[in-house]
């Protein structure tokens, strides 16, 4: 981790920043918040972060939406059972990485665009828990079907475009020059569904270029809109989570790699965030003028189970969900975390899985730090 100096100005713009987010929004428990300790995102005088993206990023939308609250739980307890016990739709037991990315940033969390009633001043969250980077139709080509929400990343960009026309209706790319955007982690979701249902590695794979372009088509118009400094997220390595370590499970030893996570479905992620990277490289050789990064998703993850012991997980934990029952790893479908009689386990602060498909708060912010330390340096903000 790089080494950074405080300072008595620092401390006191972070103690401000902290005590603006505890009076708007609940903000999660002091302990948490005490680990944001050298804001380093505030170097680059964010004034507004925009997000996209699926449960990874969604801050409230999808429980603002009548199909997608049915069909997930996180807006039920114990979902947000450590943030100030508020069940906010952030599909954890906290905060998740855009929550401490803005504090980072020295802003308060973002609302949901959904809660129209919010202060988005300081930016709005588009992402929508389960969304994916194609829309519902080209899902359809590929014989899928989003049984969730019908929020693709061209619906959250409409939205996005409503709320720039009416927040900004003047002087637009100038009130945008110091924001930062998220544009996902979306996509996965795509695979994720596929996956459920039967399709194979190989046909998952010939869906990688077509989902690719979606989202750099995303980043295009995210970019027509005034972004100047952009971030793209890859995949999480998805052989490492209890939902599909439990549907894929194998007697097979050679089917799993050093971590005990499964190696096929890995490599599936590795493709996917190698086209995604190779496809920014050349969206930025068309934008020199942009700071355009990769968010390492997937090398983040795998640097938390390397060093999960040294930072306060359960080396006996690392795979298994904390809310959730059955099998080896936590997690049943039919039992999942919310639902009545799903156990939660003592303390959340020593498992990565959440609920076997969502992180904890504890993983997340980890995950934040490394990923700060990892971006900082590309975002252009002259430190």
């Amino acid at each position: 981790m790089a080494l950074i100096i405080r300072s008595p100005l620092l401390d006191f713009l972070v103690i401000s920043s902290i005590s603006l987010v505890v009076l708007q929004q609940k903000s999660n428990a002091e302990d948490q918040l005490l680990m944001l300790q050298k804001p380093r995102l505030m170097k680059c005088r964010f004034d507004k972060i925009f997000q996209l993206g699926d449960s990874l990023s969604d801050t409230g939308n999808c429980i603002r939406e009548s199909l997608c609250a049915r069909r997930l739980l996180c807006g039920r307890f114990p979902y947000g059972m450590n943030f100030f016990q508020n069940t906010t739709g952030r599909c954890s037991n906290g905060m998740l990485m855009i929550d401490f990315i803005a504090l980072e940033s020295g802003l308060p969390l973002l609302n949901p665009y959904k809660d129209q009633n919010a202060n988005f001043r300081h930016g709005a969250n588009f992402a929508v828990a389960g969304a994916t980077a194609l829309s519902t139709e080209n899902l359809a080509e590929e014989k899928i079907v989003n049984s969730v929400t019908n929020s693709s990343m061209s619906v959250q960009l409409d939205w996005m475009s409503t709320h720039f026309k009416s927040t900004y209706p003047t002087d637009r790319l100038a009130k945008l020059k110091k924001s930062l955007f998220l544009v996902g982690e979306i996509g996965g979701n795509e695979f994720n569904y596929g996956l459920f249902k039967g399709k194979t590695i190989k046909e998952l794979r010939s869906m990688v270029p077509k989902v690719v372009q979606t989202i750099i088509q995303g980043v295009r118009t995210v970019i027509s809109f005034g972004a100047t400094r952009i971030v793209v997220p890859g995949n999480f390595p998805i052989g490492c989570i209890p939902i599909f370590l439990t549907q894929f499970r194998t007697n097979d030893s050679t089917a799993y790699d050093e971590y005990h996570c499964l190696q096929d479905l890995n490599n599936l992620s590795i493709f996917f965030n190698d086209h995604l990277k190779q496809a920014i490289q050349e969206l930025k050789e068309e934008h020199s003028n942009i700071a355009l990064v990769y968010g390492d998703y997937y090398n983040a993850y795998l640097w938390l189970l390397q060093n999960a012991m040294f930072i306060g997980f359960d080396k006996n934990s690392l795979l298994k969900a904390c809310c959730g029952v059955g099998g080896d790893y936590n997690y049943g479908i039919q039992n999942q975390c919310g639902a009545i009689g799903v156990p939660v386990c003592t303390d959340p602060n020593t498992y990565i899985s959440w609920d076997g498909v969502h992180l904890t708060e504890k993983a997340y912010s980890w995950l934040a730090r490394w990923l700060i330390d990892d971006m900082l340096p590309k975002l252009n903000c002259h430190v």
